[in-house]
């Protein structure tokens, strides 16, 4: 026959065997919410510099364009000028020679000016190089803004994972711990996506 302090002990060892239990799971879960948190801070850096190229790029694209324009524009004021002075010579036919002659080099001198400002691989800033570089920023701006979704959908999952997380700790609640995790291995995943830009996801 049991004993009834022997029950009592035994329903104590139990009771301390439940608590010792759960200061362990508390602890652990403690220490995976504190991972979770370090996990969204590398996803917020990760956001945050994917959002720094993609404005650092369009601004780029931007001002190589506009500077473009102006190039284009140039050169078809060189281009008429030419043709101005062409057809001033031309309707001036008692002009001396000399001053032909330097009407002509005036024309030469536009025509080669505007024939330059095509393309000027020495100095990089010709309409040809100038588009070339703006496809490229553009480029850069587009692979970046690709990334940024990753790291949005990382931190809410993250954050929403931290919650869940916290509430387990006072619930002991290993069900709601098992959500969370999931939720943070899916923003790992998001996290490390966003870096590599592995699988491209749709952003509205």
């Amino acid at each position: 026959m049991v004993e009834t302090h022997e029950i009592a002990e035994k329903i104590h060892e139990d009771g301390e065997g439940v608590h010792r239990s759960h200061d362990t799971f508390r602890k652990m879960t403690a220490i995976y919410v504190g991972v979770a948190a370090m996990l969204l801070a590398i996803a917020s850096l990760g956001g945050a510099e994917a959002t720094k190229d993609m404005l650092n790029a369009n601004i780029h694209a931007a001002d190589t364009y506009a500077f473009y324009q102006s190039k284009y524009i140039r050169q078809i004021t060189y281009q008429v000028s030419a043709e101005q002075l062409e057809l001033l010579a031309a309707g001036s036919p008692g002009l001396p020679p000399e001053h032909l002659n330097k009407v002509n080099q005036i024309v030469a001198k536009y025509r080669d000016t505007a024939k330059r400002y095509e393309s000027e691989p020495e100095r990089g800033d010709g309409k040809k190089e100038l588009l070339e570089k703006a496809a490229h920023y553009e480029k850069a701006r587009d692979h970046a803004q690709e990334k940024l979704p990753n790291f949005e959908y990382a931190e809410a999952l993250f954050q929403i994972a931290i919650v869940l997380g916290s509430v387990s700790i006072v619930a002991a609640s290993p069900a709601l711990l098992g959500v969370s995790g999931l939720l943070s291995i899916c923003g790992l995943l998001l996290t490390v996506n966003g870096y590599f830009l592995i699988a491209h996801l749709p952003h509205g």
